[in-house]
């Protein structure tokens, strides 16, 4: 038996993109927002199908998301923060709360609303995972959208 097989191309063109990211440390999330749009132009997304809003902190992306995915003008939501564990337990509620509430906005409006926040234990594994050993999380969440809407589209 062969089953039937569903999967999203890689293919921007047509659809339209927000990502909400983080200002805090801007040093390394310009560079994933960076990876996200190198993304997104790789894959055929023009100039006019993209736009960023930009957040205090990773604790305000879940909100802002839902405001942008609930407001129907986007097909998918790209999500995009760095947040490094210190010697508090801060750490642990931003990057909790972000984790859940990026979930919560995909599955409450039915558009993609895509994890890239990166949540590291040093500085070091951050910026690994901003582009410099581990690949770019940002450039990894914006092909997911991609992938994502396209499979959305022929589920309709």
């Amino acid at each position: 038996m062969q089953p039937k097989v569903h999967q999203g191309l890689l293919k921007a063109e047509g659809f339209r993109f927000a990502i909400v990211v983080s200002r805090w440390n801007d040093f390394l999330t310009s560079k994933l927002t960076e990876g996200a749009i190198d993304a997104l132009e790789r894959l055929g997304a023009d100039e006019k199908s993209v736009e960023i809003f930009k957040v205090p902190g990773s604790f305000e992306i879940p909100l802002t998301a839902q405001k942008i995915a609930e407001s129907g003008k986007f097909d998918a939501v790209i999500c995009l923060g760095v947040v490094i564990r210190g010697q508090t337990p801060h750490f642990d509620y931003v990057a909790g709360e972000a984790a859940k509430g990026i979930g919560q906005v995909g599955m409450k409006t039915g558009v993609p609303t895509m994890f890239g926040v990166v949540t590291a234990d040093t500085l070091e594994q951050a910026i690994d995972r901003c582009g410099v050993k581990a690949g770019n999380k940002g450039f990894e969440a914006a092909m997911s959208a991609v992938e994502l809407v396209n499979l959305y589209q022929k589920t309709k």
